[in-house]
Formats: structure tokens, C-alpha cells, sequence
């Protein structure tokens, strides 16, 4: 450093120290008495060299938007109350998918039973028609039988009037007229009278068969009534089930409506609060944003303060070589030690504006640590076929790891050792803040944290992302507290 000749020049008289030894001695004193480092600065001569000046901190950019309280509280509330009316509508969906599968199975069932009608009235149609073919085939062989009656009686009058008015020729045997002695002509009248008693009996049997016959066509044409009432109520039975599977039908796609109104009602609430929850998550990115640069120019104005120190201690030494300083040097108020875990109600808020910042972020399997989210592991399966490898995101415990390393909790990473890591309570005592995991087989598989109102905050699946969604019941066997 080069020195003006006044500097140099021994002071005269009763006067021992030089104008720049007192420009330092004022700037020691200020910082000792914790003016800030800019205005001691100031009163230095300007014969104390530039260097003095170059080590006042720049002027600090102006500090990003920082919500109020108010405005975090008004998001927060907002994304809750809307995350309470997706649950309200899942819950009605679930209970309207139910009755939708019952009236679908009802549908089913209709379905079978029109069939099987069906099937009976087709049954019962095709017994109809072959009765009705019996019954034909019945009639034309009674009408058959009595034209054969018919017939045979005819020839038998005609034969009998023949043999009586001209006498019974045999042909070799000759006519009756031609007989040689009484006994021959009694012969042949007996023999006459044998062949019409044969003709009787047969023209007898014939009536027999026509009787019989006119009997079998009268209960095939009974038959074919039965069977035509039978196929009339079989067709009006088909014809009720039909009509029972329309009005199920009718009613399923009635319920299908209702459900695709709720559907469509829960996506646009969902939607909303996909808005409310990336509006809250902003605000509190633009919190976390604000309070990294409230700690950087707390650690630019120390850093600042420090090099005025050296240097007025640099400043000292080179003008007072001969001399020890009249005043030790500030060496600024001890650091102490590294503040411990915060606790309560704020470090609970802490922990859960970590975990909502990051509502949206994609889902990386063995992804996320204290700093933020990183890029997932592979593990073999599910998450290699979603490539969480390449993914740079959340798991459910390093959303966790995350989260509680913002009040200086460090977990371990894997789930089920999260789990055991704090006091565990009754699952109806969960509170704001808790773990909550999953189990299966007495393994841990899935963790997440409660906000309160039934809702949590998770990072849920391979292909989905963190989000706010109500508490699973099923499968629910530990709460874990920290705070």
C-alpha cells in the first residue's frame, strides 16, 4: 500500500498518532458498538487507501415477492376445503360405482333369464310343431283306416249278394250248381259261408284299427293344444323377461348418467384445486425463495463484516508496528452451537409447507433426499418400466426424508425404518404433521403425511406425481409423530 508523506512524517509535539491510525481506531469502535460496517467505513480518511472502501458490500438486489400469512392461510384453506369437496365426490362416486355394479349385475341376471325364456319358448315352439305333425300324420292315418273300412265293407256286401244270387264259383271246384251229390252241395255252401265269415272278421279288424286310429288322432290333436298353450305361455314369458332387461338396462344407463355427472362435477372440482394447489404452491416457492435470499444477504453482511474487521486489524497492525493495539479486536459474538430440531406448531407448518411445495412432482422410485428431489433408482420392475430411472423426483419416503429435513430431522431413507423413527399413536389420534403408513404381510410398503379434515399429502405411484388426496383406511397400521 503506498502511504502519503504526511502519514510518513513523525508527528510533532506532544502528538503520538496519525490522522489514518484515527480514521481505523473510529472504525474499530463503530463495529464494536454495532454501527454497520458502511457508515464506519465512511468516516475513514480517504488517505486510508481505496482497499478500505472496496470492502463495503454491494447494494443487495431488491428481495423477491414474500406472501403474507394471511394470503399462505387463504391458499391453504382454499386447497383444503376444495381437496374436502374431491373427497366428498370420490365417496359418492365409490357409492354410485356400487350401485351401478349391482344394477349391471341385475342387467346380467335379466340377460340370463331372457335367454333361458328364450330358450323355452324355442323349446316349446319346436314340441308345438311336432305335435302338430303328429297330430297331421294322425288324421290322414284315420282317414286312411276309415277309407280301408270303407272299401272293405263295400267288397264284402258285394261278395256275400254275389255268392247268395249266383252261387260261390272256385274256379276247379266249379259253381255250387255243379255239385254231383246233397253232401258236395253242403260243402261248398259250408266253405261259402267260412269266406264271408272271413271277410267279416277281417272287415272287423279294420274297424278295430279305425277306432283305435280316431282314438291316437284324438290325442294327438290333444297333444298339439297342450303344446300350443305351453308355446303361448312360453312366448309371453319370453316376451315379460325381455321386457324386465330393458327396464334393468334402462335403469343402468340412468345410474351410468348420474355417475357421469358426478364424474364430470369431481373433475372440474379437481381441477380447481389442481389450480388452488399449484397457486399455493407457488406462494410458497415465492416464501421459500424469499427466505433463501433474506439468509444470503444475512451471510453477504457478515462476509462484509468480517473483511472490515481484517482489514481495520490489517490496518492497525501496519500503522501501529511498534505497538500492540490499544484494543483487541472484535472477533464478533460467538456462533455457539448448531441449533437442534425446531419443535411445535410452526416447525409442524415447516415440515408441511416442504412436503405442499413440492405438490406436482413427478414420482421417481428411490428419488428425493434432505436437498430436494433427485433422479430414482432402478429396481428391477414396476418402476424401470415407468422409467423412474431417468426421472428426476419424489418417492413416498424421500418426500418424507425431504420434508422433516427442513427442521433438522434427519430420517433414515427406507419406509418401514421411517415408520419406526418417532412415538407411534392411535390411528383416531392422528394429527396434523404424523407419518402414516402402510403395511402388508407386517412390511411396510407406502408412507405418507397427515395435513388433517381426512386429507394427506403423498407421492404415491410410479406415473403419478405428489398430491394432496384423503386418508386410505385400508391397509392404514401405523402413525408415527416427530413433532
Amino acid at each position: 500500500m503506498t502511504r502519503e508523506p504526511s502519514v510518513l512524517r513523525p508527528a510533532r509535539g506532544p502528538r503520538r498518532r496519525t490522522p489514518l491510525a484515527a480514521g481505523v481506531l473510529v472504525l474499530l469502535t463503530a463495529l464494536l458498538l454495532g454501527t454497520p460496517a458502511v457508515g464506519a467505513a465512511a468516516v475513514a480518511p480517504t488517505a486510508g487507501g481505496a482497499a478500505g472502501a472496496g470492502s463495503l458490500p454491494a447494494q443487495p438486489p431488491p428481495p423477491p415477492p414474500n406472501p403474507d400469512d394471511d394470503e399462505l392461510e387463504r391458499s391453504r384453506q382454499s386447497v383444503q376445503d376444495r381437496s374436502a369437496e374431491v373427497g366428498r365426490l370420490t365417496a359418492r362416486l365409490a357409492e354410485l360405482d356400487a350401485q351401478l355394479d349391482e344394477l349391471q349385475i341385475e342387467v346380467a341376471a335379466r340377460g340370463q333369464e331372457a335367454l333361458e325364456a328364450r330358450d323355452t319358448a324355442d323349446a316349446a315352439g319346436r314340441e308345438a310343431d311336432a305335435a302338430a305333425a303328429r297330430a297331421l300324420e294322425a288324421r290322414a292315418a284315420t282317414e286312411e283306416a276309415g277309407r280301408a273300412v270303407d272299401d272293405a265293407r263295400t267288397r264284402l256286401d258285394e261278395f256275400v249278394g254275389d255268392v247268395y244270387t249266383h252261387g260261390l264259383d272256385l274256379g276247379p271246384l266249379g259253381l255250387l250248381s255243379r255239385a254231383t251229390d246233397p253232401q258236395d252241395l253242403m260243402d261248398r255252401a259250408r266253405l261259402t259261408d267260412a269266406l264271408s265269415e272271413d271277410q267279416a272278421s277281417v272287415l272287423e279288424q279294420l274297424q278295430q284299427a279305425r277306432i283305435a286310429q280316431a282314438n291316437a288322432d284324438s290325442l294327438a290333436r290333444a297333444a298339439q293344444e297342450e303344446a300350443d298353450r305351453r308355446r303361448a305361455a312360453a312366448e309371453e314369458a319370453s316376451a315379460a323377461a325381455d321386457q324386465a332387461l330393458v327396464s334393468a338396462a334402462a335403469a343402468a344407463d340412468e345410474q351410468q348418467g348420474r355417475l357421469d355427472a358426478v364424474r364430470a362435477e369431481r373433475a372440474d372440482v379437481q381441477a380447481r384445486l389442481d389450480e388452488a394447489a399449484n397457486s399455493d404452491a407457488g406462494l410458497r416457492a415465492q416464501r421459500q425463495r424469499y427466505l433463501a435470499w433474506q439468509a444470503e444477504q444475512e451471510r453477504l453482511r457478515a462476509e462484509a463484516e468480517q473483511r472490515a474487521r481484517d482489514e481495520a486489524r490489517a490496518r492497525v497492525a501496519q500503522e501501529e508496528e511498534s505497538r500492540r493495539a490499544q484494543t483487541a479486536p472484535d472477533r464478533g459474538p460467538s456462533a455457539g452451537p448448531a441449533p437442534g430440531p425446531r419443535s411445535g406448531s410452526a416447525a409442524i407448518e415447516t415440515v408441511i409447507d416442504r412436503a405442499t411445495s413440492r405438490i406436482g412432482t413427478i414420482y421417481a422410485w428411490g428419488g428425493g433426499n434432505a436437498r430436494g428431489p433427485t433422479r430414482g433408482i432402478r429396481d428391477g420392475g414396476v418402476a424401470d418400466s415407468h422409467g423412474d430411472f431417468r426421472k428426476v423426483g419424489f418417492d413416498c419416503s424421500g418426500l418424507m426424508l425431504y420434508a422433516f429435513a427442513g427442521v433438522g430431522i434427519d430420517l433414515p431413507r427406507y419406509s418401514g425404518n421411517q415408520a419406526n423413527a418417532g412415538r407411534l399413536v392411535p390411528i383416531s389420534d392422528m394429527r396434523r404433521g404424523d407419518m402414516l403408513s402402510w403395511a402388508r404381510n407386517g412390511r411396510t410398503h407406502h408412507i405418507a403425511m397427515y395435513l388433517g379434515d381426512g386429507m394427506m399429502i403423498e407421492a404415491p405411484y410410479s406415473g403419478a406425481s405428489v398430491r394432496i388426496t384423503p386418508v386410505r383406511y385400508n391397509g392404514l397400521n401405523k402413525v408415527t409423530r416427530l413433532l
